[in-house]
This record gives structure tokens, C-alpha cells and sequence, in this order.
């Protein structure tokens, strides 16, 4: 097979990514930079990019992190362009934030910071104010007390065993779990039967779900109703997902001992019975460079071989270069889209050596390898077949 050279890709860096994983573009074909009339790719953290002329030479987005609520996903759906992510990366650094806010919650630390902050005198002063006023931060131990947790991906797999560690019972609620994850996921996480039952049995609930209309204010009124009385709710998932009216009236009642959160609004500026951080959940170096290392190889691998893994658009699909001239083919899951790619390319004589095709929902996606250079003709047709959204070819030139 002929040696690789590929042409050189612009990639647009909305915010800082970091350099661990720029370093993985080879400098002979990349150009990285952060301001592109025509760039071929764009990597970004938290810009928003849903009211972004995005150009039409883009052909992936890769979200250095897992939520991709900054991007138009649908509208990148209608042009066939992929929107990579990195589910996981971030996974120990959510879960650390996830124990702190428990280990927060649970000791009372904030208001006993605050009450220590204010106190004045000499030392011999405030270790008599000290004394007689930390009987009001009096908290609890976490061995033995129940963690309901919701959603049981990465983040969830990783406090749950975290959770067992520290003596406490665990139980989960996922109905949208998947083989693998079940398989990782500890035998001592008892399964709850619903949302409902989760909550009434939990001194602890945290959440860890993404942002869909089928999640959104998915803690609201009556389930605020159904915990128990002074639970502590953690959300280090997205704030969609919290009706905060219907959390705060439980806080008010004291069905709601806490409610620590990542996510700061008006709403619960200032309130008692809130902890609120600055959205630090993957604000370490660590998951920053995880990140970005893994968005930027999957990047790459589109760019180059067609191959696709963690998009959160598109179906996985990953096929061995077999042959130094491929095609990859983006279209809606309509029938007998392979029989007219694969007659057309039987109409200008090439021999199909591999295929592969995945579908997930609405879209679907070919990657064809063939023995012998394919006519610009022949890209034309396919790419005219209606349903077709993305046609590229990907050929392995000589030097």
C-alpha cells in the first residue's frame, strides 16, 4: 500500500484546548488555530456555538468533554457532519467534585466556613466562640447512609464504587444502561425499580444523566415530594435536569437538608439550604488533557480513515484500511441506500474489496473500500442519490 499523505487540514480551536492533545496533529498536515475562514474541523470546550455561522467546509465538531449542549447537533445532523465527544475523560474529576459535595453537605463545612470566617477576637476569643458554636454545624457520617444515583454511565459506575468504598449503600437507577456498563457496574449497586422508589429509600441522590427532552426537569415537584425527609440532592449533571422552583420549596420545607449543584443561578443565589460551585466538574488538568487527547485521535481517525467512534450523532463505526482508496458515505436511514452506492460504483468498474454500514436512528453510514481510484463522476452520482447528506474520499496518495 502506498505510503500516507493526506492534505492539510485546518482545525478551529473555539476555546483553549489543551496542548496535550494539540501536540497530536502532525504539524505536516494540520494547521491548528483559532480564527479560520474555512476550517475542515473545529474542537471546542463551553462555546456556544448554537447561534454560530458554522461554515460549510466544516466536516466534524469534537467537544472536548461528554455534554454537547453547546452545539447544533440537529442542524449538523442535515449536513452529515459528525459531532465527536469524550465520554468518560472527565469521569474521575466529576466524580471527586460528586464525593466533595457529599463530604460538604454531609459536615455542614459551608455554613461552619462561613460562621468561622465571621467570628473576631483574639485566639483565646475565638477558640471559646468556636467551641460553644459548632454544636448548630453537627453533621453526619457517610458509612451505612443509602446513595441513589441516576444514570449509571462512567461518572455513575465511578461514585458508585467510590460510594461502597466509603461504607455506604448503594442503589441505581439507569433503564437506559447499556451491556458494557452493566457488566462494569458492581454487584453490591442494588437496582431500583423506578425513579420514585430511588428516591424514598435515599439520604443521598445524585444525578448523572445528560441533558434530552426525556431528561429535562426530571427532578420536579412530585419527585421532590417522594424523598425522604432532609435528603441531600447532587447534581454535577446539567441544570436542565432540576426544576429549581420545585427544589427550593422542598429546601424550604426541609424535605431538602441540600441541594449542591454546579451550576449557579438567580434563583439560588444566597439560599441556606444550596451550595452552589462555578461548573468545576471537569475543571482539572487531568480531565482537561484526557479530554483533549481523546476528541482530537477520534478527530483525526474521521479526517483520515472515515472512521468513527464516541459521536454523539452518528453510529460507531471503525473498518482497517484494506485498500488505499476509500469512501465514506453519510445519509438518512432510508432502504436500499447500499444497492444504488454499490451500483454505481459497479457502473464505472470498481470492485468493492470491504464495506461497512451502520445505522443509529435517523442517520446511517458507509465506509467502502475499493481497488482502484474513484472517478470524480462517480463521488458526483452517489452524492446526488437523494438521502445522501456527506459524500468524501479518502484515498492513500504516494509522497
Amino acid at each position: 500500500m502506498p505510503s500516507r499523505a493526506y492534505k492539510t487540514f485546518q482545525i478551529q480551536a473555539l476555546n483553549q484546548i489543551s496542548i496535550l492533545g494539540l501536540n497530536l496533529f502532525p504539524s505536516k498536515r494540520y494547521v491548528v488555530g483559532n480564527n479560520m475562514a474555512e476550517p475542515d474541523a473545529i474542537l471546542v470546550r463551553s462555546h456556544n456555538m448554537l447561534k454560530m455561522e458554522i461554515p460549510k467546509s466544516v466536516m466534524a465538531i469534537g467537544r472536548a468533554g461528554a455534554g454537547t449542549n453547546n452545539v447544533p447537533v440537529k442542524k449538523m445532523n442535515l449536513r452529515g457532519v459528525p459531532v465527536f465527544n469524550a465520554p468518560g475523560a472527565n469521569a474521575n474529576a466529576v466524580k471527586e467534585l460528586v464525593l466533595a459535595g457529599m463530604l460538604m453537605a454531609a459536615r455542614n463545612l459551608i455554613p461552619a466556613i462561613h460562621f468561622t470566617e465571621s467570628l473576631q477576637g483574639s485566639d483565646t476569643t475565638l477558640h471559646k466562640l468556636a467551641e460553644d458554636g459548632k454544636k448548630q454545624y453537627s453533621g453526619m457520617e457517610l458509612p451505612g447512609r443509602t446513595l441513589g444515583i441516576i444514570g449509571l454511565g462512567a461518572v455513575g459506575r465511578l461514585v458508585a464504587d467510590a460510594a461502597i468504598g466509603l461504607g455506604m449503600k448503594v442503589i441505581g437507577y439507569d433503564p437506559e444502561i447499556t451491556v458494557d456498563a452493566a457488566w462494569n457496574l458492581s454487584s453490591e449497586v442494588k437496582k431500583a425499580p423506578s425513579i420514585e422508589n430511588l428516591l424514598q429509600h435515599s439520604d443521598f441522590i445524585t444525578l448523572h444523566v445528560p441533558l434530552l427532552d426525556a431528561t429535562r426537569l426530571l427532578i420536579n415537584s412530585k419527585c421532590v415530594k417522594n424523598m425522604k425527609q432532609g435528603a441531600i440532592l447532587l447534581n454535577f449533571s446539567r441544570e436542565g435536569i432540576i426544576d429549581e422552583d420545585a427544589v427550593l420549596t422542598g429546601a424550604e420545607s426541609g424535605k431538602i437538608k441540600y441541594y449542591v449543584c454546579d451550576f449557579p443561578s438567580q434563583k439560588l443565589q444566597h439560599h441556606k439550604a444550596v451550595i452552589t460551585l462555578p461548573h468545576l466538574g471537569a475543571s482539572t488538568m487531568e480531565a482537561e488533557e484526557n479530554c483533549a487527547i481523546m476528541v482530537v485521535r477520534q478527530m483525526m481517525d474521521y479526517l483520515e480513515n472515515g472512521n468513527l467512534a464516541n459521536t454523539v450523532n452518528f453510529p460507531n463505526l471503525t473498518m482497517g484500511r484494506e485498500s488505499p482508496y476509500r469512501m465514506a458515505v453519510a445519509n438518512t436511514n432510508v432502504p436500499n441506500m447500499l444497492g444504488q452506492i454499490s451500483t454505481n460504483m459497479a457502473k464505472a468498474g470498481l470492485n468493492i474489496h470491504n464495506m461497512g454500514n451502520k445505522s443509529r436512528g435517523e442517520m446511517a453510514y458507509t465506509l467502502v473500500d475499493v481497488d482502484s481510484p474513484v472517478p470524480q463522476k462517480t463521488i458526483d452520482k452517489i452524492a446526488a442519490i437523494p438521502g445522501v447528506l456527506m459524500v468524501r474520499y479518502l484515498p492513500v496518495l504516494a509522497e
